[in-house]
């Protein structure tokens, strides 16, 4: 007996029996379909299989008739195959499972009936480019995992290409309306205006929510609406104005599960793996906030006689690579954030508390593991040898600079009168001979004061200040920058890989650009032979006589190359050495955590060394480390300008000395002197002249007046606007411009001139 027939089988037989000879096969379809690249649709598969003519309808209906058996989905223009996504497509980042690993849903899914695919992205050493982040869209090559899989994964996806962020999908702080509804606050500079959200697309958000929206697709005429898509809590409530930065920037800031149970689990060494290093006095000398202590410092007389008057200093660094295995979960996640984020409201660090607070952290009077350089200086300061252990230390101290500076200035405490003289003392002696070593060698001498935020116990600003910079300052940052040279030179001795902190010369454009503003201000550059640290610094002190070293510090600072990681070595500029690589921070730099390794494997100090594998991947290590620390400096500075910002909204109206500290067509940015705060002053604002932009000179200068305003003026503003969820700040120009000729007929207008007609408007107003 047959088997039952299906309602409709016989017309559809009969329409199988009519099908053109030149139509593929289904199968054929479904294989061109799952392997193909990027979006299907009926065209696509025309021209595969050379569909012509009459033969399109056919095609149509055996398209529909695929589609009807459930064989694949979706419309004409775009079809799938009904089981499964196509092996090659975009995908979204959205969060992270409890190992840590990425998950990400398709990027375009419209199956309204059904909720998209989990799909985990698997991260490799070797992906190309910089690495994704949460809310990130990548291009991946999927692969169907077996169904039934607990966590509810559908797909297991490599990262093929990072792709840019869409310019639709953007962050923003949710104000609630009375009545339903609300409109969102930018976080970005770039988009200061607001979207407006109806009652129905909230997404429950509430007043004062960091929220993820999208803007609404909006008729020819009408405002653009924004809905709602995504919730991250109200930063205000919870005290941290810096998970606006985070997660804007897609960066984690909380670590998986895996991660902590791995971090829970780990045991020091012992005597039996390291040297016993315990009788060495070392101590510790951080800020007095540090939240964790990863180097401690001694130094002593030397008493060879072959070197007399000399020192030999060591420096002991947190054993970090002992606890962090390399491919363990802990490695993945540390290389993921790729360095610590430090905030004036929390940290973000890059290994867990356990690790970086506890067994790492360089505790007074415990016994913690630690890698260890011994440097021996003669009486000139010169390094005459270097040479890493591994051990067990035990700090007497933990100080904090100003206490320790305190001490050899006289004012001992408890702390530090029973170490004054066997500890401390011969520590700033040792220090005043590599200082003198160090000024000889002439690194770069910028004079930029650092400005420190200090929040009130409701996480906002209390005050802003400049701490002072102490000889105890320049003490620990030397012996540090000792041991990082020390590093470098015995890793390139034994021809081991490694990752050097290169920072290349100023670019050849860059050092035009400044020899034209030094001119202005009769400062001359030298125009030929090969720039050096020591040239630049003779600038430096011409402009401090002049009154002018914070602003030609900047501009300088300005001209200099960026600083980044790599295993090809540049030398490094800026300290003026030919070889330079982080050793001194594996707690909160995945960097030093590498040149670890290396130093282990090349000194065979143990199993914990650098892989082949890791030695295969540095270019893309220093890469992804290098990508990462743009990002938490980003993060960093947004964050600041988010808090001063709020900290002066309630200050409209209130006048402030400042500088000019950047000159562009649209107009000025200046810094204030009481805060270092930075805003902005449109050029269109600026007294009734039309405004053009001398490059050479960094300055806006009036048409009709020969009035101007150059870079470092010394001006007057009024703060007129405040927008603290965006960091950005708009004043208004109180002082009179300073006579400047008029400006050069080829410099850059303030408005490009395809805007003629709102120009003579513009000037018709300010008349």
């Amino acid at each position: 007996m047959s088997p039952q027939k299906k309602p409709g089988s016989k017309s559809r037989t009969k329409r199988a029996k009519r099908r053109s000879p030149g139509l593929p096969s289904k199968a054929d379809i479904l294989k061109f379909i799952q392997s193909a690249s990027s979006h299907v649709g009926k065209r696509e598969i025309a021209r595969a299989f050379q569909v012509k003519g009459t033969d399109k309808i056919d095609l149509k209906r055996l398209l529909r008739e695929m589609a009807d058996e459930g064989l694949i989905k979706g419309r004409r223009k775009r079809v799938s195959a009904a089981d499964g996504l196509p092996p090659v497509t975009v995908i979204e980042i959205t969060g992270r499972d409890a190992d840590g690993e990425f998950i990400a849903h398709p990027a375009k899914w419209d199956d309204e009936g059904s909720a998209p695919p989990r799909i985990l992205l698997v991260s490799r050493r070797n992906d190309p480019g910089p690495a994704p982040g949460v809310g990130d869209r990548v291009l991946a090559r999927l692969t169907r995992l077996e169904e039934g899989d607990p966590s509810g994964v559908a797909y297991e996806a490599r990262l093929i290409k990072r792709l840019p962020r869409e310019p639709s999908r953007l962050l923003g702080i949710f104000r609630a309306i009375p009545g339903g509804g609300g409109v969102i606050d930018p976080i970005d500079r770039k988009q200061l205006r607001e979207w407006s959200v109806h009652q129905g697309d909230t997404h429950g958000a509430k007043d004062g929510d960091l929220v993820r929206f999208e803007i609404e697709k909006s008729r020819r005429f009408g405002p653009m609406r924004a809905r709602v898509v995504e919730l991250f809590g109200n930063p205000d409530a919870q005290g941290a104005v810096s998970l606006i930065a985070l997660h804007s920037l897609g960066l984690p800031d909380e670590f998986p599960e895996a991660v902590l149970n791995d971090a829970e689990k780990l045991i020091a060494p012992t005597l039996e793996t390291h040297d016993d290093l315990r009788d060495i006095p070392f101590i510790t000398i951080d800020p007095p906030d540090a939240r964790d202590h990863d180097d401690a410092v001694w130094a002593a007389p030397d008493d060879d006689a072959a070197n007399p008057e000399g020192w030999v200093v060591m420096v002991g660094i947190a054993d970090v690579a002992h606890f962090v295995k390399p491919g363990s979960s802990l490695d993945k996640e540390a290389l993921k954030r790729g360095n610590s984020i430090y905030f004036p409201d929390r940290v973000v660090p890059m290994l867990p508390e356990r690790i970086s607070s506890d067994l790492c952290s360089l505790r007074e009077g415990v016994d913690r593991a630690c890698l260890c350089v011994r440097m021996v200086f003669d009486a000139s300061g010169a390094k005459i040898s270097h040479r890493f252990s591994r051990g067990i230390m035990r700090s007497r101290a933990r100080l904090n600079y100003a206490q320790a500076q305190a001490a050899i200035d006289g004012k001992p405490d408890e702390a530090t009168s029973p170490i004054l003289e066997n500890i401390l003392r011969p520590l700033w002696q040792a220090y005043a001979v590599l200082a003198r070593a160090r000024d000889k060698r002439g690194p770069l001498d910028l004079d930029l004061p650092e400005r420190k935020v200090v929040l009130g116990e409701d996480g906002q600003v209390e005050r802003i200040v400049i701490p002072p910079r102490l000889e105890a300052h320049r003490l620990i940052e030397e012996f540090m920058i000792q041991s990082n040279v020390a590093a470098a030179e015995i890793l390139e001795a034994k021809r081991s890989p490694l990752i050097y902190r290169a920072h290349d010369a100023p670019s050849r454009e860059k050092l035009e650009t400044l020899r034209d503003f030094l001119a202005s201000l009769s400062i001359d550059l030298p125009k030929s032979g090969r720039m050096k640290p020591e040239h630049f610094n003779r600038i430096l002190a011409q402009a401090r006589a002049a009154d002018m070293g914070q602003l030609v510090s900047e501009v300088v600072l300005r001209s200099q190359a960026q600083a980044e990681y790599s295993p090809a070595n540049v030398g490094h500029f800026g300290l003026n050495l030919r070889r330079y690589a982080h050793f001194t921070s594996p707690i909160r730099r995945y960097a030093d955590l590498i040149v670890h390794r290396a130093l282990i494997r090349a000194c065979d100090l143990g199993p914990d060394g650098l892989t082949d594998r890791e030695i295969g991947e540095l270019d893309q290590i220093a890469q992804n480390i290098s990508d990462a620390e743009r990002r938490a400096i980003a993060a960093e500075r947004q964050t600041v300008d988010r808090l001063i910002a709020a900290f002066l909204a309630d200050r409209i109206g209130v006048l402030f000395a400042a500088r000019v500290s950047g000159v562009v067509r649209t107009g000025l940015f200046v810094r204030l002197e009481e805060t270092g705060a930075d805003g902005f002053v449109p050029a269109s604002s600026i007294g009734g002249d039309y405004f053009r932009h001398d490059e050479r000179r960094q300055a806006l200068i009036g048409d009709r007046t020969g009035m101007g305003y150059s870079l470092g003026d010394r001006v007057e503003v009024r703060l007129i606007e405040a927008i603290p969820s965006a960091g950005a700040l708009r004043f208004e120009m109180l002082s009179d411009g300073a006579y400047m000729a008029a400006a050069k007929k080829n410099a850059r207008k303030t408005v490009p001139r395809k805007r003629k007609g709102r120009n003579r408007a513009a000037r018709r107003r300010q008349r």
